[in-house]
């Protein structure tokens, strides 16, 4: 057997079938129990509000904005010093939707 093994070079080999994510779901877990899901059309854009919203105030007791652009006239707040936990979920859309 001649060659390398990719993995052992650390390239990594990318299916022609590889699919994108349309959204990310964003599960917080609030302090008391709570959930919360939040939709990001990118990662980028979750990246942004975590590093430039959550991050800096995360011990602090004052509310932020939490985005939901998905919802019209409907928006949340919350204490960033209450996120306990935070799950990032690809959600990707087919021609059979799972609603």
């Amino acid at each position: 057997m001649t060659g390398t093994n990719p993995a052992a070079t650390g390239e990594q080999r990318r299916s022609k079938y590889a699919r994108t994510p349309t959204e990310y779901a964003v599960h917080l877990l609030i302090q008391g129990g709570h959930r919360e899901e939040v939709r990001f059309q990118t990662i980028q854009e979750f990246q942004k509000w975590y590093s430039g919203e959550l991050v800096p105030k995360a011990s602090s007791d004052d509310f932020i904005t939490v985005p939901i652009k998905n919802v019209q006239g409907e928006y949340m707040v919350l204490r960033p010093s209450s996120v306990l936990g935070i799950r990032v979920e690809p959600v990707f859309s087919s021609s059979v939707e799972r609603y």
